[in-house]
């Protein structure tokens, strides 16, 4: 009687961190992704040994499995974001040798343009059915006859749903992010950090793009403009009403998503990550996050609750 070899483990586990970067460019924060990741895990392992041995291919099953739970997660957060309060931001994410609260660092998120806040930002604008084949297809290369197999639809109606998608990025103009921040780039951010710390209005006005916008995400959980700020001067105005509000608020440069951003920190905590958009030696987008839980991989926990700074309008 023949039989089948067993699964080794090593194989299956080692495909966490793919299914971690895929879950995340999916969801678009990074506590959902381990949350799908987990429960992959879990269906992997309510299979008996002969099931698993049946599986002709262990890390294409997990990908199918964490594919559908991902689509399945879209569908219903399209419903929760309606509901939150104010801007949802995805979550940004630290270089790895920042991370905070230790854990593996084979299981962080790989930062490459994929995962710019900008680029981001342009899925969210997605049906789930169009990110989830965008991003099978053009960021992990996977052929629509498999993506088909995870969304449930022909190969040629996900060929249909990556191409939408590509239109949206197209509209959407996102710039090209390099593989590792530019000195100019750094430099941008730094010369913003610096006008910042000084309050000197003309010259924040002078670094943002005169259509730039700020957008702050507190989830209702802390003080924060619930409505996009637009315009250099209305940024600029905001920005230093901040600064007077809030004392010894101390400004950190950072590589937030794979490229430059600033942290701010009060009583020696990260309140706020930001993420910028650069065009040239202009600034023309800040997302700001403050809601708490999704700064876990900034502060090493996973807070109960709100935590404020002054006046509770940091950003």
């Amino acid at each position: 009687m023949s039989t089948q070899p067993e699964v080794e483990p090593d194989a299956v586990v080692g495909e966490r961190r793919h299914l971690t970067n895929l879950a995340y460019r999916l969801l678009g924060s990074l506590a959902e992704a381990e949350d799908a990741v987990q429960e992959t895990y879990t269906r992997w392992y309510a299979m008996s040994r002969r099931e698993q041995a049946a599986i002709a291919s262990p890390g294409a099953w997990l990908t199918t499995v964490a594919g559908r739970i991902c689509l399945d997660v879209l569908g219903s957060a399209r419903a929760r974001r309606e509901r939150y309060v104010g801007a949802w931001i995805p979550e940004p994410l630290p270089d790895r040798a920042e991370w905070a609260g230790g854990g593996d660092p084979a299981d962080r998120i790989t930062l490459d343009e994929s995962v710019s806040m900008a680029f981001l930002v342009v899925l969210e604008s997605m049906t789930p059915a169009e990110r989830v084949a965008f991003v099978l297809h053009d960021v992990f290369r996977y052929p629509f006859a498999e993506i088909a197999e995870i969304i449930g639809r022909t190969p040629a109606a996900c060929r249909q749903l990556a191409t939408s998608a590509r239109r949206r990025v197209g509209a959407a103009r996102v710039p090209a992010a390099p593989t590792a921040p530019s000195p100019g780039q750094a430099g941008l951010v730094r010369h913003f950090k610096e006008a910042w710390e000084a309050r000197d209005i003309e010259a924040l006005v002078g670094l943002l793009d005169p259509d730039a916008a700020m957008v702050s995400d507190g989830g209702g959980l802390v003080g924060t403009v619930l409505h996009p700020v637009e315009g250099a001067e209305q940024i600029a105005a905001y920005l230093i009403h901040i600064a007077d509000k809030a004392p010894g608020l101390r400004l950190l440069e950072r590589t937030v998503n794979g490229l430059p951003g600033l942290v701010a920190q009060h009583t020696g905590v990260t309140v706020t990550v930001a993420a910028f958009e650069l065009d040239g030696d202009r600034v023309t987008r800040i997302w700001a996050v403050r809601n708490p839980e999704k700064l876990r991989a900034w502060t090493g926990s996973r807070p109960d609750r709100a935590r404020t700074g002054p006046d509770g309008a940091i950003l």
